[in-house]
């Protein structure tokens, strides 16, 4: 080898191991970073893990198990009424229709009557009395259709209900 090769060689081999102890020290203070700087949680985030991972039920037997449902069931019922019903206890129909009852209601799913009257003329001769009962209690109706008790939300209160339902009504085509 020639002279000038082997002084290239020496000052390659330098910045070589120059990049190399910067390349070590580089990984070194990003693991000290990562160990002494907290991760961020979005509070937003944590909630809908929290809403995801949450049990689906619970299992009930016996008579402790009995009492133990009814005291769930009022905790519940108690939770829903302090909170003033869903949606922040609006009494805008548009609003709670527009949140809980397009779904089915927009597109007729599970023969859910869409807002026209031809859909509503035979059932508003029954009443508002029956429209609000069924609203509220669910019905299956001889068609088939079936509407879930509260529109499937058991937070609404029977004047959020009885908005809705009022609102369909004034909003028939």
């Amino acid at each position: 080898m020639r002279n000038y090769d082997l002084q290239f060689l020496k000052r390659f081999s330098i910045v070589i191991a120059i990049l190399a102890v910067i390349t070590v020290g580089l990984i070194i203070f990003a693991s000290f970073l990562q160990r002494v700087i907290p991760a961020e949680v979005s509070p937003l985030a944590a909630k809908r893990i929290e809403q995801r991972i949450a049990p689906a039920g619970a299992v009930y037997a016996g008579s402790t198990g009995a009492a133990a449902q009814a005291a769930a069931a009022e905790a519940a019922a108690a939770k829903a009424a302090a909170a003033g019903g869903a949606y922040d206890g609006t009494l805008d129909g548009k609003v709670i229709f527009d949140k809980l009852c397009t779904a089915c209601h927009l597109t007729g799913v599970g023969m859910a009557p869409t807002l026209d009257h031809a859909h509503w003329d035979k059932r508003i001769a029954q009443g508002k009395d029956t429209l609000y009962k069924h609203a509220i209690e669910g019905f299956n109706g001889p068609d088939g259709g079936m509407m879930p008790p509260k529109g499937g939300n058991a937070a609404l209160s029977e004047a959020q209900i009885h908005a809705t339902v009022d609102w369909m009504l004034a909003n028939l085509k």
